[in-house]
């Protein structure tokens, strides 16, 4: 006796029928009539009186027919349930997300996410790239936000959003008051630059290596905040990513122009474990993401 059986048994009585019984499971209406015959046997009494035409239940088979009927109800229900709490939105997810990202974006993702679920919360860690590929490897994070996402054979990297980069300045340079720039304008320039071992610096270097220019690293940090700080204070020019420049461009303490080298865009993605199920609010969280690409 198993659950299968006592489903057709039961459809078997509300049809009324051994064949619309069977069409019903997608088997054969004596093999339909065999199963319950073995039903019987097992219960120890006659549960459809065969004898008439059509079939007549007994009074022994209407009662087990109507255990049956509150037995797979309540399997369904407890089935409904577990899979309510395996989905159910709570709980905190861990992201570790590199600085320039987290401090410019996740804010108002969180608020966003939770908004939608009140009963999750996002716990963000600031950290530098390698640092996220490594606390996502190691577990200390479920996912993690990074640009020039490298492959790895332990990590699922999920494409994000690109973002054009743009030529940065001080307000007062020569060249603040340009609708575009030429990477010909950027000779000689004096460049805050990122560190040498940065993705995003080799991306960089590798555009204007492509077309020839030459210019003159003033300084190299390994953070955006600290190069648009050296910029603020006439240190140097830079190429950084345009929503990394809102703030300061909007309060007008620096210039941020298109530059005619389309290609340079920093791409960021979304890592986590190849290997790793993701928790339910994990997941909802990356679908969120993933909803918000712009």
């Amino acid at each position: 006796m198993n659950l299968d059986t006592l489903s057709l048994y039961c459809d078997v009585i509300r049809s009324g029928s051994f064949s619309l019984g069977a069409a019903a499971h997608r088997i054969s209406q004596s093999a339909a009539s065999q199963a319950v015959k073995q039903l019987e046997e097992e219960v120890g009494v006659q549960l459809i009186d065969r004898t008439k035409r059509p079939f007549m239940i007994t009074p022994e088979g209407r009662k087990f027919f109507e255990a049956c009927l509150v037995l797979l109800q309540n399997f369904e229900n407890a089935k409904a349930d577990i899979t309510s709490q395996r989905t159910l939105v709570s709980g905190a997810v861990r992201v570790a997300v590199i600085y320039s990202v987290g401090l410019h974006d996740m804010g108002f993702y969180t608020q966003q996410f939770t908004t939608r679920y009140p009963q999750a919360k996002i716990r963000l860690a600031y950290l530098h790239p390698h640092e996220v590929v490594e606390a996502v490897i190691s577990d200390e994070a479920d996912l993690g936000i990074l640009s020039f996402p490298t492959p790895h054979r332990s990590l699922t990297i999920v494409p994000w959003h690109s973002e054009p980069m743009v030529f940065i300045c001080h307000r007062s340079h020569p060249l603040a008051k340009r609708k575009t720039i030429s990477y010909r304008d950027l000779e000689g320039e004096n460049f805050v630059a990122f560190d040498r071992g940065l993705s995003i610096r080799k991306a960089i270097d590798k555009a204007l290596r492509q077309r020839g220019v030459n210019i003159n690293i003033a300084m190299e940090f390994d953070n955006i905040e600290t190069i648009k700080h050296a910029i603020t204070i006439q240190a140097g020019v830079s190429i950084l990513p345009q929503p990394s420049v809102l703030r300061e461009t909007e309060a007008g303490l620096l210039a941020a122009i298109p530059l005619d080298m389309l290609e340079l865009v920093r791409p960021i993605g979304i890592i986590h474990r190849r290997q790793k199920l993701l928790t339910p609010t994990a997941d909802k969280l990356l679908e969120f993401l993933q909803s918000q690409k712009h």
